[in-house]
């Protein structure tokens, strides 16, 4: 009976091997920003927000409410502060409030 060399991977390495050779991240990545959006603004956003979408490094949020859409606009630069420490990295350069 031969001997078996079992070589023992972190599961975490072997899933970002996975995610990377499938070109993944992209998707994972618009899964998170709506996450934490869904997460950072409560509920009291999330009732006006119809639509989050990431697209390269611009996240384009459409709210039913024009009156919320301004106030924030005022905050932009905040939003995207938190929404980057949120998901760990700087994903997100550039917000448009529709």
């Amino acid at each position: 009976m031969s001997k078996r060399h079992n070589d023992h991977l972190k599961l975490n390495d072997v899933l970002k091997d996975f995610v990377n050779t499938h070109k993944l991240q992209d998707g994972l990545d618009k899964v998170d920003v709506r996450n934490a959006w869904e997460q950072l603004m409560g509920n009291g956003v999330n009732n006006y927000t119809t639509q989050i979408m990431l697209k390269k490094d611009t996240l384009y949020v459409k709210l039913s409410s024009s009156v919320l859409r301004e106030e924030l606009n005022y905050g932009k630069d905040k939003i995207i502060t938190m929404l980057n420490e949120s998901l760990g990295k700087n994903l997100i350069k550039k917000l448009v409030l529709q």
